[in-house]
């Protein structure tokens, strides 16, 4: 009896814990202007009651980057200053993420989508590009299928619309042990609220073929934005709809405008997988980059912006 009641105590003790931990954190102060661009300000638009920060820069055709999940529009600070020189670049944070409102909802595609479609619609955008990595370049193939009249093209960097949105799974064995759990009754919050840094920074390389390419500053900001009230939980439910990025690929067919499907060498993506997005959309090219993960925005942020360039280009 008191073999079990110590081991039912051993078993149990770690939520009580993960609670007094998370009560412990301390949220980051909203920052004015981002360090790697401190000329910039970022900026609030209200969308259907939430707040959204975004960053405007450039001039000239209108640009509008969207980020990979789990991290904020500050992922493209290797690519927004040169993609400025000729373009009008918008970059906001999604429901949840970085600085927008964290709001008390499923995240489905469906919010992410009503949130971008009322961006454009906010801040009167026409003829608009749309350059999204991961989640976000689903996103931008989801809102050309429904045929958005305010976007005219979508260069899509790593999809992340396959296996059932067990890409992440594949970056690391921690990340296919955390995301494997989450959605587990009572264990998976206890590990979202006993996250580390370090458990966060290695699942971060899994996106990458060179951990250098990623900014400290940046990898530690990302961090503790997941100490904002009700973050965790956000991420929880957006992990939950992964499979749901999947099944917006059956409206694929219905994309007219020009695609460019970007993908680097070792992302998380098969190349079947690849082969299949591809034969998915009528009107669109795809092309590699070498040495580049998941995040190549950041892993080979020169040859994407090569690649934005020569298509835009034609």
């Amino acid at each position: 009896m008191n073999t079990l009641l110590l081991s039912a105590i051993a078993i149990s003790a770690p939520v009580p814990i993960s609670y007094l931990v998370e009560a412990l954190r301390r949220a980051p102060e909203k920052p004015d202007r981002p360090t790697w661009a401190p000329e910039l300000k970022y900026q609030y638009i209200e969308i259907e009651g939430n707040k959204i920060r975004y960053l405007k820069t450039g001039k000239g055709p209108v640009l509008v980057l969207l980020h990979t999940l789990r991290t904020q529009l500050d992922m493209w600070q290797k690519v927004m200053p040169h993609l400025a020189e000729s373009f009008t670049v918008y970059a906001m944070d999604h429901p949840g993420h970085g600085f927008s409102d964290i709001p008390d909802s499923e995240y489905t595609p469906e919010l992410f989508r009503a949130a971008f479609n009322g961006f454009l619609d906010k801040l009167d955008i026409e003829n608009a590009i749309i350059v999204g990595e991961s989640i976000g370049a689903t996103l931008g193939l989801m809102v050309a299928a429904e045929h958005n009249t305010r976007v005219s093209k979508v260069i899509a960097v790593n999809p992340y619309d396959y296996d059932h949105g067990k890409g992440i799974y594949r970056s690391s064995a921690i990340a296919r042990v955390l995301f494997s759990v989450s959605n587990l009754p009572i264990l998976g919050a206890t590990f979202w609220r006993l996250r580390s840094f370090p458990i966060f920074l290695n699942v971060m390389r899994g996106g990458v073929v060179d951990s250098k390419r990623l900014p400290q500053e940046l990898m530690r900001e990302m961090n503790q934005v997941g100490n904002r009230h009700g973050h965790y939980q956000a991420f929880m439910s957006l992990i939950k709809h992964f499979p749901k990025w999947e099944v917006v690929r059956k409206d694929y067919a219905n994309i007219k405008i020009p695609v460019l499907l970007i993908y680097g060498d070792h992302d998380w993506s098969k190349v079947k997988e690849r082969e299949e997005e591809q034969a998915l959309i009528s009107n669109v090219e795809m092309k590699i980059i070498a040495n580049a993960g998941h995040f190549s925005s950041l892993d080979a942020a020169g040859e994407v912006v090569n690649q934005i360039k020569r298509f835009l280009q034609q």
